[in-house]
């Protein structure tokens, strides 16, 4: 079981480079991965610990090979050389339509009046949120952005509880005062959206420091994973680069998913980022790196796997990078109109969610009516949601300033348990506080 990246069959290393021959800065004939629907393939970093003199010094980047290679699995799927099972494949089909579906209902419910504020779609990027947690257990934890209606779903957290946050209905996952942005679940360790980007790694960080706590000091049994969201726009930021250097120190229980759907708003990945292949981040830091084609839930699953029982293992954090595409622009108040319409075409010919389906009808593992048993299931649950969060009630105007502060008195609320904002003197600004 003690596998790594560098063992699994994924990573095939090359020789060590000679210290006294000296090696140029770019091999022309070396293939390297490119973004805007390449079809070249995809590659990936690990490293391997050459013999130094010096014990301080960090292993190396040796390895560059194809990130995912059709292998066997463990499981049941293995002897018929599938990468699922039939049950796992309705299941990753279920969890990425509800996404989708989910999702354009909150574009209609958004143009309906029924959400305010900036709401932020996932479509196209199903793949990676379900690639990813659908592996996770209930114990572990996602760390997510402003674009976190998946991430939350994909969780667990109920489409109505989620519906109901858009609508800031007391029934919400934040009983109202999150809304799109700021999803949050105690109960199924969702730690939050994150409307700035790159604050929910630290966040996250933290989570996984809290495991190796309770695992190594604590003495718990505690093997709790984390798994860090966020966009290729986040990787210019001093957080990634400060938590990817604390993660690989302490070795701590993380995999850190870059969601690069090549945009930052409206700015083009290759224009803001001088290298823009960030999962070479990872080595750098001491941690595998690797790259990985974001619209085929299959290969990040297979990717995503590893990185987990990695962490869990107690092998430290993973960089992933999962160059996906939103079919939508930024937020639903974004009209799109910077990208190319070839780009857009390239990626939504490469569906995540029409190639899975390809892939289940071709190998058996699904018929029509079962898939469109579970789209039908899917709709009603989408259309339950909307009806559950309209008719659900606002929250209370005492509501107001719950969670903002530690001790609301002296500010919110007077001495009398009486709200300041009710004293006409208060909107004023003669009240003495």
């Amino acid at each position: 079981m003690a596998s790594s990246f560098l063992s699994s069959g994924i990573i095939q290393p090359l020789p060590l480079r000679s210290p006294d021959k000296p090696q140029p800065l770019f091999d022309p004939l070396m293939p390297t991965s490119t973004f805007l629907g390449s079809t070249s393939k995809l590659r990936s970093v690990s490293f391997s610990k050459p013999n130094l003199p010096s014990p301080h010094r960090r292993s190396a980047v040796v390895a560059v090979s194809d990130v995912l290679k059709e292998k066997k699995t463990k499981s049941a799927a293995s002897s018929s050389n599938l990468l699922i099972t039939k049950e796992e494949g309705l299941e990753l089909y279920e969890d990425m339509v509800l996404g989708r579906a989910f999702e354009d209902m909150c574009a209609q419910m958004y143009y309906r009046g029924k959400m305010f504020g900036f709401v932020h779609l996932y479509n196209g990027q199903e793949a990676v949120s379900t690639g990813f947690i659908k592996l996770l257990k209930k114990e572990d934890c996602v760390v997510s952005t402003y674009r976190d209606h998946v991430h939350a779903l994909s969780k667990g957290v109920p489409a109505r509880a989620v519906m109901s946050e858009l609508f800031g209905k007391t029934t919400g996952c934040c009983r109202g005062q999150g809304g799109s942005m700021h999803m949050f679940s105690k109960e199924h360790n969702v730690l939050g959206g994150f409307a700035f980007i790159g604050e929910g790694i630290p966040v996250a960080t933290g989570a996984a420091f809290t495991s190796k706590y309770r695992r190594e000091v604590l003495k718990e049994d505690c093997d709790e994973v984390t798994v860090a969201f966020f966009g290729d726009g986040t990787c210019n930021n001093g957080q990634f680069f400060e938590c990817l250097n604390m993660a690989a120190l302490w070795k701590l229980p993380i995999v850190f998913v870059v969601e690069n759907n090549l945009w930052a708003i409206g700015m083009s990945h290759l224009r803001a980022t001088s290298d823009p292949e960030i999962w070479k981040k990872g080595p750098a830091f001491g941690m595998p790196g690797v790259h990985v084609d974001g619209m085929n839930v299959l290969k990040v699953r297979e990717v995503a796997k590893e990185a987990i029982q990695r962490a869990r293992r107690g092998e430290g954090p993973t960089l992933v990078e999962c160059e996906t595409y939103r079919f939508r622009g930024h937020s639903l108040a974004d009209p799109d109109e910077l990208r190319d319409p070839a780009e857009k075409a390239r990626y939504t010919a490469r569906d995540p969610i029409t190639a899975l389906k390809k892939y289940m009808f071709e190998n058996k593992l699904a018929s029509e009516a079962e898939l469109k048993a579970i789209e039908k299931k899917i709709n009603e649950e989408v259309e339950d949601s909307v009806e559950f969060a309209d008719a659900s009630p606002h929250p209370a105007r005492s509501q107001l300033l719950e969670n903002v502060f530690a001790d609301p008195k002296g500010f919110g609320i007077g001495p009398d348990g009486s709200y300041r904002c009710e004293d006409p003197k208060f909107t004023e600004g003669t009240a003495h506080v």
